[in-house]
């Protein structure tokens, strides 16, 4: 028998949820006695026994309702507790300040994001659940933030765009040292950042207003979103999805501005005509993004694509008639609109269930 390759955090959990689902439907079947004795117990029940306390041995699985409630009342402790802390270590950095001479201030500075680091290792050596350790890499991140702030306000250096390309790194470090998704969506945070500045410097602007122009994220969207398909993510547990869902949300937020105010955009064209450009492209974007949802089964990417259509749809509707249609005709037309996308998605998804049945026939 061929050994299956590890599970991830998610997967595990899956399968887990899959055994108590089988479990659940067994017992139904045994009360109405439509399940021979022989098969209520035995083999299958002790090999389900021994997966689920690998599970939770080793990925710290949640093993019925009561516990995930609780993992995920933890997850929002646990982060709030990383803001907090991180406030506090912000507060008591400008508190006392100017009460160190130049060198202890550099040493404070310099120890914080080491010691916090340190803490980290310890924790995670002590700590199974990894809670505690995902607390104290937050508190890092944001002592490395302040180290490179105030290190650059005490030796009076200018703003750079390449802060940030160090916060990244650091923060994509931890996150897949530790597989914390917060600290991977500041890591891509900051990346947006130091890209679009970087590109607007080669545009001629100044990197400080790189926010302005929305031209400066499409490039970094895309290679976000292209990541995953050509590095696999199996082994960090929801780094696919954040990496897609976060690039396209900027990618498609960057185009609908673009689509509205076309004086932001670096194109030699009349605004009309590029506002035009962008409509159709957000269109167009947006529904290949539900296209390739539906084909890679992806719920969020489906629902990310449906959100950006209707918004594009919804805004030209209200460039086409909200001056001369009455209000109430108005939202009639977009009652009805919603209706037609209804029987579209409708027919879909009756497309996809008779596709996948001889698929789940295979597969039984």
């Amino acid at each position: 028998m061929s050994s299956s390759p590890p599970l991830n955090k998610t997967q595990a959990q899956q399968r887990v949820d899959q055994i108590l689902a089988f479990r659940a439907e067994q017992q139904l079947l045994a009360e109405q006695g439509l399940l021979p004795p022989e098969l209520q117990a035995g083999k299958v029940r002790d090999y389900h026994d021994a997966l689920l306390q690998q599970f939770q041995h080793s990925l710290n699985i949640d093993l019925n309702d009561k516990a995930r409630h609780l993992s995920l009342g933890m997850q929002i402790v646990s982060f709030l507790g990383a803001l907090a802390l991180a406030a506090s270590l912000f507060f008591l950095f400008y508190q006392y300040w100017g009460l160190f001479g130049t060198a202890a201030q550099v040493g404070l500075l310099l120890s914080a994001p080491l010691l916090s680091l340190g803490l980290v290792v310890w924790l995670q050596r002590i700590d199974a659940s990894g809670y505690y350790a995902k607390l104290a890499a937050l508190v890092s991140f944001a002592a490395w933030v302040l180290n490179i702030v105030m290190l650059g306000s005490i030796f009076n250096l200018p703003a750079s765009p390449n802060a940030f390309a160090v916060f990244a790194l650091y923060a994509f470090t931890l996150a897949y040292w530790l597989n914390l998704r917060l600290l991977l969506a500041a890591g891509m945070l900051c990346s947006y950042i130091f890209l679009g500045a970087r590109f607007g410097s080669w545009m001629g602007s100044y990197w400080v207003s790189t926010g302005e122009y929305p031209e400066h994220f499409l490039l970094t969207s895309l290679l976000f979103f292209l990541l995953p398909l050509k590095f696999k993510q199996q082994r960090y547990d929801g780094f696919a999805a954040i990496y897609q869902i976060l690039s396209a949300v900027a990618f498609f937020i960057a185009i609908l501005i673009l689509a509205n105010w076309g004086s932001v955009s670096y194109l030699p064209w009349s605004h009309g005509v590029i506002e035009g450009l962008y409509q159709v492209l957000g269109f167009a974007c947006s529904a290949l993004l539900v296209l390739y949802g539906i084909r890679q089964q992806a719920a969020k990417l489906m629902l990310t694509g449906n959100v950006f259509f209707a918004l594009f749809l919804y805004t030209k509707f209200f460039d086409w008639w909200w001056d001369w249609l009455p209000k109430y005709l108005f939202f009639f037309l977009l009652g009805l609109t919603a209706i037609l996308a209804l029987l579209i998605f409708n027919r879909l998804r009756l497309a996809v269930q008779t596709a996948a049945k001889p698929d789940e026939v295979a597969n039984v």
